[in-house]
């Protein structure tokens, strides 16, 4: 029982962790300048994103794609710029840190 315990500890700590890491990443790549979780700033909350693209197959490409190339007429007049201090594993890692949100 207390390893089962410990066990479970130790794997919401480490997802506590990845979650706190990817926001991290997503300020260091200054992603928060425009998109917030639970608030449309400039661009979209992520949580709605996480809404829109929920159960479509090809979403985490669409994203990844949008997120380095930028992209436009999805969410409104304000179009993303396209984002080359994101690496592709970099911007994969985001997008499915954004997909996550609820």
């Amino acid at each position: 029982m207390k390893r089962s315990l410990m066990l479970c500890m130790v794997l919401s700590a480490l997802a506590s962790t990845s979650a706190m890491a990817n926001a991290d990443l997503a300020k260091a790549k200054n992603c928060m300048a425009c998109h917030a979780i639970a608030t449309k700033l400039v661009g979209p909350a992520y949580k709605d994103v996480a809404a829109k693209y929920a159960g479509q197959k090809d979403a985490e490409d669409k994203l990844v794609a949008k997120v380095m190339k930028g992209g436009s007429g999805t969410w409104g007049a304000v179009p993303m710029p396209a984002n080359p201090q994101v690496t592709d594993a970099e911007a994969r890692t985001l997008v499915k840190w954004v997909l996550a949100q609820k």
